[in-house]
């Protein structure tokens, strides 16, 4: 299959305080979250200057996703687009157009199945396309890749730096905790075409992580980041809910990996180095935070070699995994259903 660029696709974030409540409306749009909670998430934001991390995040990787292309000699422009704040998607595909782009790859910053992660991303291409035309590229989403080497490897060498960073004398009673965005678990049941499949593959994410950075350690996997009514189950226990329990058991320490995350956007530096740490620090737990790929040259590597099996599927064997689970290149057409709406 022909090609002729790829679309760097993410979540998007606000980049000065008069963003953030209209970039927080974009993200809750038919949710249903109470005002209340986007006034305290809002909060969150105002702490930095109303300046999310993650679009200059995106401006990094897009400029190492570029430069490596060039260096290793694959001749596709790189745009980027946002499902929440600019560059909003429609506009990018807009440009592609104008460029005279008529097929495209995306590739999305979230690793795994479920409708918010994966599915609804298809969405926003499909609403993106419509809103520019007949005209518009066709766009194409590159697969998951939550068990990938270039995904998992940087992950274990952030687990090992923040285990260095706590006293050697009480690893005995060190615990890693992996933590991803929590969901509806009615939306974490509808996840993939048999169900559960962001659970699965998030598991099988920290069973990987553990296994390469710190095989003798106990590991949980927990959740953070929620967000919707209080009515409505999501996945737990809460990071900071587990945190009291592993201080009752008698854990003296912990390394918290976002294991859910590409980079060190504003649900990580704030769940997790303000909200998880300040628990930490009342329970008298020893507390680092492992970071996340960013652009890390072997997921920057990952990102080509992700193109290129789609590109050229049997020309070229670099389908890398270190899973069990199975992969598939492109989603079925039933999958990761949205518990608010048919498919």
């Amino acid at each position: 299959m022909a090609y002729d660029a790829v679309v760097l696709l993410s979540f998007g974030g606000p980049e000065g305080p008069d963003d953030v409540l209209p970039f927080l409306q974009n993200v809750t749009r038919g949710r249903g979250v109470p005002p209340q909670r986007l006034a305290e998430v809002a909060e969150h934001y105002q702490h930095f200057g109303g300046v999310s991390p993650i679009n200059q995040q995106c401006r990094e990787l897009l400029g190492a996703i570029r430069a490596d292309f060039t260096e290793h000699g694959l001749d596709l422009p790189v745009y980027w687009g946002n499902r929440n704040w600019k560059p909003m998607l429609a506009d990018t595909v807009a440009q592609m157009r104008d460029d005279g782009v008529r097929r495209a790859l995306a590739f999305v910053t979230s690793a795994y199945g479920g409708y918010s992660s994966c599915r609804q991303y298809q969405e926003d291409i499909t609403a993106a396309r419509a809103a520019v035309g007949p005209d518009a590229p066709v766009i194409e989403k590159l697969r998951q890749f939550w068990d990938h080497p270039g995904f998992v490897e940087p992950h274990a060498d952030a687990v090992r730096a923040a285990l260095a960073q706590l006293d050697p004398a009480r690893r005995d009673s060190t615990r890693l905790v992996f933590t991803a965005h929590s969901v509806p678990v009615s939306m974490a049941d509808s996840a993939g075409p048999h169900g559960g499949r962001y659970t699965a593959q998030l598991a099988e994410t920290a069973r990987l992580v553990h296994a390469a950075a710190a095989p003798d350690l106990p590991y949980d996997l927990v959740w953070q980041s929620r967000s919707g009514p209080p009515h409505v189950p999501w996945l737990e226990p809460d990071i900071n809910d587990h945190l009291a329990a592993l201080a009752d058991q008698g854990v003296t320490g912990v390394v918290v990996s976002p294991i859910g995350f590409v980079s060190d956007h504003l649900e990580v530096i704030w769940d997790l180095d303000t909200e998880a740490l300040e628990t930490a620090k009342q329970l008298g737990l020893d507390f680092a935070r492992a970071g996340t790929p960013g652009t890390d040259p072997r997921f920057v590597t990952m990102v080509r070699e992700l193109v290129r099996e789609r590109i050229d599927p049997d020309g070229v064997d670099l389908r890398r995994r270190l899973g069990e689970l199975p992969i598939w290149d492109t989603c079925p057409t039933v999958c990761c259903v949205s518990p608010r709406r048919p498919s």
